[in-house]
C-alpha cells in the first residue's frame, strides 16, 4: 500500500509546519522521518493518519485521499499518552480489540509478555517507560497496512531500547506493511531503516537509501543527517 504526499503545505496561522512537501512511501519498506523537534515530523504522521488536514496539496493512502476513515488502514502510535487512566492494561487491550477489526489479540498477549507488562495493572500506576511500552503493544498488535510510529523510544530507558527494536523486527510484517518512524533519536532505529528522510523547518532536505549511504558514501545515517542539516543552515545564513 502506497502513501503519497503531493505538494503538501500545512500552516498554523502564520507559521509553516510543512512547505510544499512531496513524498512517496512504498509497501514493504521501513522509512525513518528524521530531524530535530519541531521540524514537521509529527505533523506529517498526523496528516497520513487523517487527524490533521493539509492547508494545500493532497495526502493519499492507497490512492484514496485521507479522511477520518483512514484510521481503518493506519495504526498510529502518538508521542502523547492516549489512555483511560482507570483502565487496566488488559482492559485497554480489550478496548482496542473492540475498536479495530484488524487488532490481533493473540499478538497483543505475546507482546505483553515480551514487554514485561502486567495486564492486571492499572494504567495510572504505570511508569512513563511502561506506558511507552503499552503504546507499542497497541500499535504493533494491529495488522494494518500502514504503521506510523511517532518517537517510539520517548521516555524509554536506553537499556531497554535494544529489546524494543527486536520487538519491532519480530512483529512488523515486512512484506505487507508500510512503516514510517518519526524520531530525532537515530542510533537505535538505524538498523531497521530502508530509507532515511531528513525534514528540517518543514522542508525535505534529503532522502537516501540507507544501504547505499553506508556502502557507497561510508556514512552512518546520523553522520549524513548532521551533514545535511549543517549544509541547509549554511545556505539559510548566507
Amino acid at each position: 500500500m502506497t502513501v503519497q504526499l503531493s505538494n503538501v503545505t500545512k500552516r498554523y496561522g502564520r507559521d509553516f509546519s510543512l512547505k510544499n512537501v512531496s513524498l512517496s512511501f512504498e509497501k514493504g519498506k521501513i522509512y525513518g522521518l528524521l530531524g530535530p523537534n519541531g521540524s514537521g515530523k509529527s505533523t506529517t504522521l498526523k496528516m497520513i493518519a487523517g487527524l490533521v488536514y493539509p492547508s494545500s496539496g493532497k495526502v493519499e493512502v492507497d490512492t484514496e485521499e485521507v479522511s477520518r476513515q483512514t484510521c481503518k488502514k493506519v495504526a498510529y502510535l502518538t508521542e502523547l499518552d492516549m489512555f483511560y487512566p482507570s483502565f487496566t492494561v488488559g482492559k485497554m487491550i480489550d478496548f482496542y480489540a473492540s475498536q479495530f477489526e484488524d487488532f490481533n489479540s493473540k499478538k497483543a498477549g505475546q507482546l505483553l509478555l515480551d514487554m514485561k507488562l502486567d495486564r492486571n495493572k492499572k494504567i495510572k500506576q504505570l511508569s512513563k517507560g511502561n506506558r511507552g511500552r503499552l503504546k507499542l503493544v497497541l500499535a504493533l498488535s494491529r495488522e494494518s497496512p500502514v504503521l506510523l510510529l511517532d518517537e517510539p523510544f520517548s521516555g524509554l530507558d536506553p537499556m531497554v531500547r535494544d529489546s524494543i527494536v527486536k520487538s519491532l523486527l519480530s512483529y512488523i510484517n515486512f512484506e505487507e506493511q508500510t512503516v514510517i518512524i518519526a524520531t530525532h533519536e537515530i542510533d537505535e532505529i538505524e538498523p531497521l531503516l530502508d530509507e532515511a528522510i531528513v525534514i528540517f523547518h518543514g522542508d525535505i532536505i534529503g532522502q537516501k537509501n540507507v544501504e547505499t549511504l553506508r556502502e557507497e558514501e561510508g556514512l552512518s545515517v546520523l553522520e549524513w543527517l548532521k551533514s545535511a542539516m549543517a549544509e541547509r543552515e549554511r545556505i539559510e545564513n548566507e
